[in-house]
């Protein structure tokens, strides 16, 4: 076995301890470099922190008391459309209704127009005797004799000699023909000369009595002669206005409605039935 010189070996020894300390002093770099990059693989990256948001702003007074506001119901909504129509009935409803008047006394309201030239609009007089407030009832208190007076006229009075027309114990005294200021009154009847119908001539007289006078159809004094003569139903005006009765044929006629002894009316100057 060859033996080898010292001098190589101590050579060899510090050829050794050089490298022993190149890699000493590489060692330190290289694995302060591999560091970060372990590092970086060991630990991820955080994300960026999100900006603090901002206080919100109080809503203003008003946005708030509407927010707070208790909402209109849906069912509200289409009660309130209906208020136009509710108000426009509503009016209606206030508005007076115009009273309907039938029979005799609707034909009377209208021929009365003829009559308001003398007699006034109201019946308070004129030319011809005051009628309101019950002065003519006081004159006829039956009806039959009003209507006979209306139809003949005054003068057909004083050519057949009789004295007074109506109730000859007329509270204030009876009524003379031509007692009021010498003026007679015209005669209503066509067969007199007239221009009235018989049956105008009745609606006439029951306006005169019932609207003018003021008598009250529902009183007992009146009731009866208003049911017969001048109510709607009136059987003697329907058969006047048909033609199928007259003045001088309704005491034959009608005699089951009339009083006791049955009172004529006629178209001829009478005295008062009584």
């Amino acid at each position: 076995m060859t033996e080898i010189p010292e001098h190589l070996l101590k050579r060899s020894q510090a050829r050794k301890q050089e490298l022993s300390g190149d890699a000493a002093a590489a060692s330190p770099a290289t694995s302060g470099a591999a560091a970060p990059a372990v590092a970086a693989r060991a630990v991820p990256a955080q994300p960026a922190a999100a900006p603090a948001p901002k206080a919100a702003l109080p809503d203003p007074a008003y946005i708030a008391s509407a927010k707070t506001r208790k909402k209109i119901p849906f069912w509200a909504m289409a009660t309130l459309s209906l208020l136009p129509m509710w108000a426009f009935l509503y009016l209606l409803a206030l508005q007076p209704k115009d009273e309907v008047v039938e029979g005799p006394m609707a034909i009377g309201a209208g021929v009365f127009g003829s009559c308001a030239g003398c007699h006034g609009a109201a019946g308070q007089g004129g030319a011809g005797r005051v009628l309101h407030e019950g002065e003519v009832l006081k004159t006829f208190p039956h009806i039959e004799d009003m209507l006979n007076f209306v139809y003949v006229g005054s003068q057909s009075f004083v050519a057949a000699e009789i004295p007074v027309y109506g109730n000859p114990d007329r509270e204030g005294g009876a009524h003379a023909p031509l007692s009021y200021n010498g003026n007679p009154m015209p005669m209503q009847g066509q067969s007199a000369g007239g221009a009235l119908t018989e049956y105008e001539i009745l609606g006439v007289v029951c306006h005169v009595r019932y609207e003018i006078a003021g008598a009250d159809p529902a009183s007992e004094q009146w009731l009866e002669e208003y049911e017969r003569w001048c109510s709607p139903e009136s059987e003697i005006f329907a058969a006047l206005e048909s033609g199928a009765t007259s003045f001088d044929s309704l005491d034959a006629d009608f005699s089951m409605l009339m009083p006791e002894p049955p009172r004529a009316v006629g178209t001829k100057a009478r005295p008062s039935a009584g």
